[in-house]
């Protein structure tokens, strides 16, 4: 019996039993940063979680136990893709929430972008979360429930003259677009589409040095907490009417100009 299953107990309260279900998670990109921090956050909440990026396992960042399985790969690959969900299926024996968090950022004028480039961020800004969401979508249409959240980025609305990284709008904007057609294709079925639109999170990917000026691009001067990024993922899962939501975490760069 998947361990899923096997955690659908009865729960006593006030002298009363009621059924108890433990979700079940998929984070990409789960290795470090972002993705990492929702994955932690997630099994503190009492999620089953399946976590993966290249080298999950060799990174040790994230510690597999009975309520967390690593799957290493690139999310980019249909196979990994599937090994991802199969996990998650055959492990916990459903799945509640996707969160497509892989992604790379190519900061380069768009004239100087080489066959490489374009490759890298089509392959896992766009492949990477097309081949997990349609197999993730599935079983949660199969479920009648589930949850897909995408990490974007706020470039993809408010472009910032001296920061030039046009294939982040090229493929993660496909992802904006898709959040809500899906969010409507999916509706009667139990299934909600929603993303997250950060600014720049304070992660190991920017240098300490870097960060003076990487508070300009935001209005409220400072970066984006990896936790708050979190927390915009658990308020969406508490939040079961948003449905094809952008929302933008980025001190209210994407307003307007400042």
């Amino acid at each position: 019996m998947p361990l899923g299953q096997q955690m659908e107990g009865r729960a006593t309260s006030s002298g009363l039993d009621s059924p108890v279900r433990t979700k079940v998670a998929i984070v990409t990109g789960a290795s470090r940063g972002i993705g990492r921090g929702i994955a932690e956050r997630l099994l503190e909440t009492g999620y089953c979680v399946v976590a993966n990026s290249r080298n999950i396992t060799s990174a040790e960042t994230l510690q597999p136990g009975h309520r967390l399985n690593l799957v290493d790969g690139d999310i980019a690959s249909h196979n990994i893709a599937k090994q991802v969900v199969d996990s998650a299926i055959g492990n916990f024996g459903r799945i509640d929430l996707l969160v497509n968090n892989a992604g790379v950022f190519i900061p380069k004028p768009f004239t100087e972008y080489t066959t490489e480039d374009f490759r890298k961020a089509t392959e896992t800004n766009l492949w990477g979360f097309f081949y997990v969401s349609q197999l993730a979508a599935s079983q949660m249409r199969l479920q009648k429930s589930g949850h897909i959240v995408n990490i974007t980025s706020s470039i993809v609305d408010q472009p910032i003259a001296g920061l030039t990284g046009s294939l982040v709008n090229l493929t993660k904007g496909g992802l904006e677009s898709v959040t809500g057609a899906l969010a409507i294709e999916f509706a009667r079925d139990g299934v909600r589409f929603n993303s997250i639109s950060p600014g720049v999170v304070d992660t190991s990917m920017h240098q300490v040095e870097a960060h003076e000026f990487l508070k300009q691009l935001s209005p409220l001067n400072r970066l984006a907490e990896i936790a708050e990024v979190v927390d915009l993922v658990l308020f969406l899962e508490s939040a079961p009417f948003m449905n094809g939501e952008v929302i933008h975490l980025d001190g209210g760069a994407h307003a307007g100009k400042w």
